[in-house]
């Protein structure tokens, strides 16, 4: 496939985008996602996401990810490929929290990719049903990349009214 997943990272965090543009791609490999597709994935700092959380979500504090999609379905300019949006994480956010629940920064990282993608393809958690749905989508995912599906309760088990 040739899905284009643009990393902006313009602090210089210490990622590895490779791995992460793979987990964005495992996600849109396992859906029916025109080739062409494109996606950004933002680094940005804690009072970043703290205001565009508070902005958009009315949440006024950090968060590890922000998903943004673009129109439904995708946007399409003038032969440009199709856009699904935008992730915005955290790193400083993301860091702690990797630190404080024994994962690795990388498998952190590349959960809250698989996420946020999985948001920008219309998933939610916002019921028992879709959360199934959800949770079953981003463990495949996941498993395909060989990480532990047990990262995700610790990350996400509490969160789900400010985790998007």
């Amino acid at each position: 496939m040739t899905f284009t997943i643009d990393i902006q990272n313009d602090s210089n965090y210490l990622i590895n985008a490779a791995r992460l543009q793979s987990a964005s791609q495992q996600v849109l490999n396992q859906h029916d996602v025109d080739p062409d597709t494109t996606l950004s994935v933002v680094f940005v700092d804690n009072d970043y996401i703290q205001n565009v959380n508070r902005q958009f979500r009315g949440f006024d504090t950090p968060t590890d990810v922000l998903s943004f999609p673009a129109d439904e379905p995708p946007v399409e300019i003038d032969g440009e490929p199709p856009y699904l949006g935008d992730l915005i994480i955290a790193y400083p956010y993301a860091s702690e929290q990797a630190a404080r629940e024994g994962h690795t920064l990388d498998d952190s990282l590349s959960l809250l990719v698989v996420h946020g993608t999985l948001h920008l393809l219309g998933y939610d958690h916002d019921t028992p049903e879709n959360r199934a749905e959800m949770w079953m989508a981003q463990d495949a995912a996941l498993t395909a990349l060989g990480i532990s599906t047990a990262i995700v309760p610790a990350l996400e088990g509490g969160n789900d009214d400010q985790s998007h």
